[in-house]
């Protein structure tokens, strides 16, 4: 009987920790949410100066986690580019058939950061070497993409990814390529923000991925 009740006990204090783990974790994405929603209101209400940037970098739930992280950035949304496709869905673009990629749009506030700093920030999320893939996902769906939207965007991409060439960091060609920006489909909603709606699965997802150690190996930084 004692060992029953030691069971038991196990059980629901298990069943406690996950339950609290579950309810932090839904407190701190309702907190991102929120936070991000009061940056735009924010923004809007001084007329600050908006500007807009798109990177497909793989996996656009890594992507737009990554973004959200830097200063100046004020919302990011998961989406499709650069296919033929209109309106096209999760399915069709991740069965390669549609030529539209993973990527992330970008709104950022001109005072607080720009694009040259973004732009210095993608390189660090990807694998700038791998053509047709990023890490553990395997298909042109997911190959890096810097979409400019003007011709400064343009030439500050051309420019970064050829000092990024001539510095030697790496042996192999960087294959990232730098192409106009087309019309961007919005990702169905269960997209936005994965990484705060479902931090568990989305955790268990990059790391299995090994992004971060290759991230970490390439660039010699943790992320």
């Amino acid at each position: 009987m004692k060992m029953r009740h030691y069971s038991l006990y196990k059980i629901l204090c298990h069943r406690f920790i996950v339950g609290m783990l579950l309810l932090i974790f839904m407190f701190a994405a309702y907190v991102q949410s929120e936070n991000q929603s009061v940056a735009v209101a924010a923004s809007q209400s001084t007329g600050a100066a908006m500007g807009i940037a798109t990177f497909a970098g793989g996996c656009f739930w890594c992507t737009e986690s990554d973004f959200d992280k830097l200063p100046g950035v004020v919302s990011t949304t998961s989406g499709y580019i650069g296919g033929t496709v209109e309106n096209p869905t999760y399915e069709q673009v991740i069965a390669g058939k549609t030529g539209h990629v993973e990527a992330v749009q970008v709104r950022f506030d001109t005072t607080k950061t720009n694009f040259e700093k973004l732009l210095a920030a993608y390189w660090l999320t990807i694998n700038p070497l791998t053509p047709d893939r990023q890490f553990c996902d395997i298909g042109r769906q997911y190959r890096s993409i810097i979409f400019y939207h003007d011709v400064m965007q343009q030439k500050q991409s051309e420019e970064s990814k050829d000092a990024l060439q001539a510095s030697n960091r790496f042996a192999d060609p960087i294959v990232t390529a730098i192409l106009p920006a087309s019309i961007f489909y919005p990702a169905e909603e269960y997209h936005q923000d994965y990484y705060l709606k479902n931090p568990i699965r989305y955790t268990y997802y990059r790391n299995r991925c090994g992004r971060d150690k290759s991230l970490e190996h390439l660039w010699g930084r943790k992320h």
